[in-house]
């Protein structure tokens, strides 16, 4: 019985991580440019003399799904979709380089230039820090272009360009505050095929109606572990009661 309850609980505790990246994607199917998290079990088999007959379940978020979300165009000077597999070089709140897909861009007090969520914009010399200007406006290729305050609007000049990066072929990792890095503190090489489209921004990738259907399963297997717990509580009473010596 011993040996039943702690696979029991092993897979109850991997049905816990699945249900709680599940609510996360639901908890993001309103964000911009998020990359829904995948979930996958395996098996581990009990080690130990003899044959390796039980096995145990671990499911952990293993990567993110990396299909596009719908585009819709805002018109937003600082409003950027990226297009194909490319990425935005951040600053992580660690001081570490990371990547998103989020590209709703501002501009804060100081002068720099942030995603939505407030990570710091990476161009080719670090964070991008703008001045003051009458109009900003980002080409297809990564540059940013700006009409000094009180300038000639027909003269604007380049005042940096956004990190590009391609994923392909490098091993990047989704974090739980829904950035990619590269393992090891590595950095993504700058990307010159990659671009975006200005005005526009890139949903969500999350299919609630999916997430629903998982959350469901995710919630019947609980009950079914829960249902084996009890099963083997009563197993163990059986016993015994066979072991108890006549009153």
């Amino acid at each position: 019985m011993d040996k039943m309850i702690h696979i029991n609980l092993k897979a109850m505790q991997g049905i816990m991580n699945r249900q709680t990246a599940i609510a996360n994607n639901m908890a993001n199917a309103d964000t911009t440019g998020f990359r829904a998290e995948i979930v996958n079990a395996r098996a581990l088999y009990v080690q130990g003399d003899g044959l390796a007959s039980r096995a145990s379940t671990s499911e952990a978020v293993v990567g993110a799904d990396m299909n596009a979300g719908t585009v819709e165009m805002t018109g937003g000077a600082l409003d950027i979709a990226l297009n194909g597999d490319a990425l935005l070089g951040v600053q992580a709140p660690d001081g570490a380089e990371a990547y998103t897909r989020r590209g709703d861009l501002m501009v804060n007090e100081s002068g720099l230039l942030t995603t939505g969520d407030g990570h710091p914009v990476l161009g080719q010399g670090g964070p991008i820090t703008l001045p003051q200007a009458d109009k900003i406006s980002i080409s297809s290729d990564g540059a940013i272009s700006i009409v000094p305050a009180g300038g000639d609007p027909n003269q604007p000049i380049e005042a940096g360009r956004l990190k590009l990066v391609s994923p392909q072929g490098s091993d990047i990792k989704k974090g739980l505050d829904g950035l990619f890095r590269v393992p090891n503190d590595g950095a993504l090489p700058e990307d010159p095929d990659a671009t975006v489209t200005t005005g526009a921004l890139e949903g969500s990738n999350v299919n609630m109606t999916q997430a629903l259907v998982d959350m469901i399963e995710a919630s019947r297997a609980w009950e079914t572990q829960v249902k084996m717990l009890t099963t083997a509580q009563e197993m163990d009473d059986g016993g015994a009661s066979i072991m108890r010596m006549p009153s």
